[in-house]
C-alpha cells in the first residue's frame, strides 16, 4: 500500500451512494451536518471533501461509528441551492481514503484520512484479467441490460485497468455492501476479478428475467386458447343436454332466490342479475361483479327478527347489574322502552348518549340490546368521511360494497338488530360526500322504511332497527342529526360511585384477566377512594380500571416468583405498586382572607375548586389579569369592576381607590388555561373584598355568571361543581337561583353536608361571603 499523504477534509456522509474514483455523480444534500460540510469545503478546502457512505441507510443521525471508515476523496465541481434549504452537488471523485480520525462531529464532520494509490503486482495477469473483463462487459450489454450503450462510452474512452474496474463497478446495480468493498479493494487485480464475477452474475440474472417473461407470454396465450376451447366446450355440452358447474351453480341460485322469505321486488332483482349472470362469460370480469352482488343479497337476513319478549323489570335488573348509579338515565331508557313495548313501533326519537369517555354509554347500549333480547352491532363513525361508508358504493367501482348500515344488518343476522352509532359527533365531511346527510335518511323514522344503499340499489326496512348513537360533546353533533335526536346525558360518576363500580364490576372482571383470584389479591375500601382521588383523574373510570390492571400485574409477577403470595391493597401500600401521587384536587382556604375568594369551575375531567385572588397598588388606573384567562373569562372580570365600580359608594368602597391604583386580578395555576361564563360572581366578590378590606369565609365556594347591574345567571355543571365543593372541604356553595331546577341531580351524599344557596343577585350574595357578617 502506498501512502500519499494525510488529508484533513470536511466529510459527507451518504445514504445508499457508493462513489468510486474516476465517477463523476450528483447528490442531494438535505442533512444540516452535510450541508454545513459542504459549505466548509467550499469556503476553506477548495471544494475537496470526503465521501464515505453510511452502514445503515435508515439512520437520520450519525455518529462515526455509523459511518464506513473507508470512502473517497472527491472535488465539488457545482453546488446548486435546492427548496427545503438543501444543496444539489455535483462531484467529481478523485481517489480512495481512509479515514483515520475525526477531529469535529458536533455541527459539521471534519477528519483527517490517509489517501490511498492502487496497488499493481502482475501486469500479465492485470491484462488478462482485464481483457476477460471487457468481454463479459460486451456480453452483460448484449442481453439487453440497462445501462447498455452508456456504459460501453465510458469503456472505450481508454481508461487505466484500476480506472476501468472503478468506472463498471460503479454503474453495475449491485448491493452497497458488495460496492463498498470495490472501495476497500486497493489491488487492481483483485478488483478485475471481482467485476468479472459481478458481470457473469448479473447476465444469469438477466437471462433469468428474460425466461419469466417469455413464460408468462405463453402463458397468456395460453390462457386465451383455453378460454376459447372451454367456449367451445360449453356450447357442445349445451347440444348434448349436460350441465357444466356453472349451469348447477346458476341453478343453486335461482332456489336459494325463489326461497328467500324477502319482498317481491328484491326477489325480481335478483332474478334479472342472475339472468345477466348466465349470460355473461365466465371469465369475464363483469361476471365476478354480479356473482357478488347475488351472494351479497342472499347473505341479508330478510324476514329473520328476533322476538320483543322482554319484561320492564327484567330489563331493569339488566341495567341495575351492569352499572352502578345512573339512576336518571337507566330510568329515561326504562321509559323509552316501555313505550315501545305498550306500541309495538320503533318510530319515535333516537337516543342519543352523551357523556365525558368512560362513564359506560357503550356499555349500557350493549345492555339495552341484552335487555331486549336483540343482537348488538356497533358502527364506528368517528373520522368517517366518506358518503359511501354510509351509503354504499355504486357498483361500477372496482371493489364495491355496501355501506356501514347493510354491513351491520348482515353482521347481525337478524332485520331488528340494537346498532350503536358510537362517536356521531366525530364524523367529518370533505369532498367525498357528507355523510351526516346519509346519516339522516338512517335515523329519520319517516325515510329510513325505505332506505336506498347504492350497492343494493333496492329499498331496505331498517324502521324495525334500534339505533342509539353516542357522543363526547353537544357541540360536535351535527345539527340536523341533533334535532331527531333525543339527548340523554351522562355526567361524572361521584367519588363513591367510582369506589362501587370498581369493586362490584371492575376488580372481577380484571381479576379474571390476569389470572387472579379474591384470596390472592383484595382491596380495601378505603384504598379504592385514594386511588380514585389521587390517581385518576377523569369523569369515568377507564383510568381507574387502568390502574388496577397495573397493580394486577405486579401481583402477578410476584406470585410466580412466590406462588403463596397474599395481597391486600391498602391505603399504606398503594403507592408501592402505583408509585407517587399523580393528582392533587384543591383544596379550601385554610383561613379568611381579604381578596381571595373560591369559585367552583367544570373541566373534562369533572368539578374542580378554583382560587381567584385580588390585590391593588399604587399606580395608573387599570386592571391587569394573569392566569392565562380566555377571553370570556377576561370578559367576565370586566363586567364585575364595572358593575363595583358603579356600586362603590354602596359597597363602603372609596371612589379614589380606583383612580389612583391598579386593581390585578389573578387565578393561580397560571400553566392551566382558564376559560368560561361562570366566574362572573366569584370575580366580583373578589374585587369587593380587596378594595374594602373585609375578609371571605374560607368554607364558602361560588358559581354564577354577572350582569352590569349585579344579576346572576345560570351556569352548567352544577352536578360537578358541588362534588367538587364537597371533596375540597367546602360547607356553603352560592349558585345562580335558575339553577334550582338541577338540585335533584346532586347526588345525595353531598347535598347532606353542603348547604346550597341559591342567589338572583349579587345583593343576595354579599351577606354569605364575608366573615364579619357571621
Amino acid at each position: 500500500m502506498d501512502t500519499q499523504k494525510m488529508r484533513t477534509l470536511p466529510l459527507i456522509a451518504t445514504r445508499g451512494i457508493i462513489a468510486l474514483p474516476n465517477n463523476e455523480l450528483k447528490i442531494d444534500i438535505g442533512r444540516d451536518v452535510s450541508v454545513q460540510a459542504v459549505k466548509l469545503a467550499l469556503e476553506q478546502y477548495e471544494g475537496y471533501v470526503i465521501l464515505s457512505s453510511q452502514k445503515d441507510p435508515l439512520v437520520d443521525t450519525v455518529v462515526p461509528a455509523d459511518i464506513y471508515e473507508y470512502g473517497v476523496i472527491g472535488r465539488i465541481k457545482m453546488s446548486t441551492v435546492i427548496q427545503n434549504d438543501g444543496i444539489r452537488i455535483s462531484v467529481e471523485v478523485l481517489s480512495r481514503v481512509r479515514i483515520d480520525k475525526y477531529l469535529e462531529e458536533v455541527n459539521v464532520f471534519v477528519v483527517n484520512g490517509e489517501e490511498l494509490t492502487d496497488i499493481e503486482i502482475d501486469n500479465n495477469e492485470e491484462m488478462a484479467l482485464l481483457r476477460q473483463g471487457i468481454a463479459a462487459l460486451e456480453s452483460y450489454i448484449q442481453t439487453g441490460a440497462k445501462p447498455t450503450q452508456y456504459l460501453l462510452d465510458l469503456v472505450s474512452r481508454g481508461h487505466t485497468a484500476g480506472q476501468l474496474a472503478d468506472v463498471i463497478a460503479f454503474h453495475l446495480p449491485m448491493p452497497i455492501e458488495r460496492k463498498q468493498k470495490y472501495v476497500e479493494t486497493l489491488a487492481v487485480n483483485e478488483r478485475l476479478l471481482m467485476i468479472i464475477k459481478d458481470i457473469h452474475a448479473e447476465i444469469e440474472v438477466a437471462q433469468l428475467e428474460e425466461k419469466i417473461e417469455r413464460d408468462v407470454r405463453e402463458a397468456f396465450d395460453q390462457s386465451q386458447k383455453e378460454y376459447y376451447l372451454r367456449e367451445k366446450l360449453r356450447a357442445i355440452r349445451e347440444e348434448l343436454g349436460d350441465k357444466n358447474s356453472r349451469e348447477k351453480d346458476s341453478d343453486m341460485l335461482r332456489e336459494e332466490i325463489e326461497a328467500l322469505d324477502a319482498p317481491d321486488y328484491i326477489r325480481e332483482k335478483l332474478l334479472d342479475e342472475l339472468t345477466r349472470f348466465e349470460m355473461v362469460p365466465a371469465a369475464s370480469s363483469e361476471s365476478g361483479i354480479i356473482r357478488t352482488y347475488i351472494d351479497w343479497v342472499l347473505s341479508l337476513p330478510w324476514g329473520t327478527f328476533t322476538p320483543d319478549e322482554f319484561e320492564i323489570k327484567e330489563a331493569k335488573d339488566i341495567l341495575d347489574a351492569d352499572h352502578y348509579g345512573l339512576q336518571k338515565v337507566k330510568e329515561r331508557i326504562l321509559e323509552f322502552l316501555a313505550v315501545k313495548k305498550l306500541t309495538g313501533s320503533n318510530k319515535g326519537a333516537i337516543l342519543c348518549l352523551v357523556g365525558p369517555p368512560g362513564v359506560g354509554k357503550t356499555s349500557l347500549v350493549r345492555s339495552v340490546a341484552r335487555a331486549l333480547n336483540r343482537n348488538y352491532v356497533k358502527i364506528a363513525l368517528g373520522g368517517v368521511r366518506d358518503e359511501a361508508e354510509i351509503r354504499g358504493h355504486r357498483r361500477t367501482y372496482i371493489g364495491s360494497m355496501p355501506g356501514k348500515v347493510i354491513q351491520s344488518l348482515k353482521k347481525a343476522g337478524s332485520m331488528n338488530p340494537v346498532i350503536l352509532l358510537d362517536e356521531i359527533d366525530k364524523m367529518a365531511s370533505d369532498f367525498r360526500g357528507d355523510p351526516t346527510s346519509a346519516l339522516l335518511e338512517v335515523l329519520d323514522p319517516e325515510q329510513n322504511t325505505a332506505f336506498n344503499d347504492h350497492y343494493i340499489e333496492e329499498p331496505v326496512d331498517l324502521s324495525n332497527v334500534f339505533f342509539i348513537a353516542t357522543a363526547n360533546y353537544y357541540e360536535g353533533i351535527p345539527h340536523p342529526l341533533y334535532d331527531r335526536m333525543e339527548i340523554i346525558e351522562l355526567g361524572s360518576y361521584t367519588e363513591d360511585e367510582k369506589v362501587e363500580i370498581a369493586r362490584n364490576h371492575l376488580i372481577p372482571k380484571t381479576l379474571e384477566r390476569h389470572g387472579l383470584t379474591k384470596k390472592q389479591l383484595s382491596f380495601q375500601k378505603t384504598a379504592l377512594l385514594k386511588i380514585v382521588r389521587e390517581y385518576t383523574r377523569e369523569a369515568g373510570v377507564r383510568a381507574l380500571e387502568r390502574e388496577l390492571a397495573t397493580i394486577c400485574r405486579k401481583v402477578a409477577k410476584e406470585l410466580l416468583e412466590n406462588p403463596d403470595t397474599v395481597v391486600k391493597v391498602t391505603t399504606k401500600n398503594v403507592a408501592e405498586y402505583l408509585g407517587k401521587t399523580k393528582f392533587k384536587y384543591s383544596s379550601a382556604e385554610k383561613t379568611n382572607q381579604v381578596g381571595v375568594v373560591t369559585g367552583l369551575a367544570y373541566t373534562q375531567f369533572g368539578g374542580d375548586i378554583l382560587s381567584i385572588e385580588v390585590t391593588y397598588y399604587k399606580g395608573r388606573e387599570q386592571v391587569v389579569l394573569t392566569g392565562q384567562l380566555g377571553d370570556v373569562m377576561k370578559e367576565s372580570a370586566q363586567a364585575a369592576m364595572s358593575y363595583v365600580k358603579s356600586r362603590a359608594k354602596m359597597l363602603g368602597i372609596d371612589e379614589k381607590i380606583f383612580e389612583e391604583n391598579t386593581i390585578h386580578i389573578h387565578v393561580p395555576e397560571g400553566a392551566v388555561p382558564k376559560d368560561g361564563p361562570s366566574a362572573g360572581a366569584a370575580l366580583a366578590t373578589a374585587i369587593i373584598s380587596a378594595l374594602s378590606n373585609r375578609k371571605v369565609r374560607k368554607d364558602v365556594g361560588m358559581t354564577g355568571e354577572i350582569t352590569l347591574r349585579g344579576n346572576i345567571l345560570p351556569i352548567g355543571g352544577l352536578k360537578e361543581k358541588s362534588m367538587a365543593a364537597h371533596r375540597s372541604g367546602l360547607k356553603t356553595i352560592l349558585i345562580p337561583k335558575e339553577n334550582e331546577r338541577d338540585l335533584d341531580d346532586i347526588p345525595e351524599v353531598v347535598k347532606e353536608h353542603l348547604t346550597i344557596i341559591p342567589v338572583s343577585h349579587m345583593d343576595e350574595v354579599l351577606p354569605y361571603v364575608f366573615a364579619d357578617n357571621k
